[in-house]
């Protein structure tokens, strides 16, 4: 006797139950309101772990994921923090998996790369928040320092960016003399340092206005200027020109 052809287990609306009166399970509906809503209402209309769901969508691709993305949320705070957390930490979250995570730190790697397609290649001074939500969105959650340099030629116009030392959760090394020599291969006319407080202190320390101070005049030196430097925290950045430390 011909068996009854089964429903096709890769399709979302999924598998029904022998019953065929029966409804698909229930998230397989809510993944499709939450679809809807973010349609019609963009990502205004859905909560912090609503867009984390629907980034686990693709990953997990049956089953609830909502208690997962809330399992992301009070582990690491916010959604920024969840997509900005090392694949290392986010692996210490029961449930998420190689597939989930690599779908979270793509949604990080692509608006970074939006980020500093807003940037590259455009006078900087001009796009001064852009560049600074660039920074704060690259650095901000790390919870070590990083120490970067942000190269510009003689019309302002960025490029390159580059990460010149990594610390520790206080303290990043940074030599005025390899500073001065990348900008010089670079052919660079100036430059703006950034580096980050993990503490979320955006008060300069004592070593940071020293570097900032050997730097410049390593840099002045050979007709190079510093522009400013900024200290990037997860709720605001300092600027080292408007407190006239430059």
């Amino acid at each position: 006797m011909t068996e009854p052809k089964q429903p096709d287990s890769g399709s979302e609306s999924g598998p029904k139950s022998g019953k065929g009166s029966e409804q698909a399970p229930d998230h397989l509906g809510h993944r499709k309101r939450l679809r809807q809503r973010f349609m019609t209402g963009g990502p205004d209309a859905l909560a912090d772990y609503e867009m984390l769901e629907m980034v686990l969508f693709s990953a997990i691709p049956r089953g609830d994921v909502k208690p997962l993305a809330k399992s992301l949320l009070k582990r690491f705070g916010s959604f920024a923090e969840v997509i900005s957390a090392s694949p290392e930490r986010l692996a210490e979250v029961k449930g998420i998996g190689e597939a989930g995570i690599v779908a979270i730190k793509l949604v990080r790697e692509a608006s970074l790369r939006l980020m500093q397609q807003q940037i590259i290649d455009r006078p900087v001074l001009s796009n001064w928040q852009s560049l600074v939500d660039y920074c704060r969105a690259s650095m901000a959650f790390s919870p070590i320092e990083h120490f970067r340099i942000l190269f510009l030629d003689r019309k302002n116009v960025l490029i390159a960016d580059e990460e010149q030392q990594r610390g520790t959760v206080s303290h990043t090394p940074v030599y005025p003399r390899e500073v001065v020599k990348r900008a010089l291969e670079l052919g660079a006319s100036s430059l703006i340092m950034v580096h980050n407080h993990p503490s979320n202190d955006h008060t300069p320390s004592t070593a940071d206005v020293k570097i900032t101070q050997q730097v410049e005049d390593a840099a002045k030196s050979l007709g190079i200027e510093l522009h400013d430097h900024l200290i990037i925290t997860r709720d605001q950045h300092t600027s080292f020109k408007s407190l006239g430390l430059l």
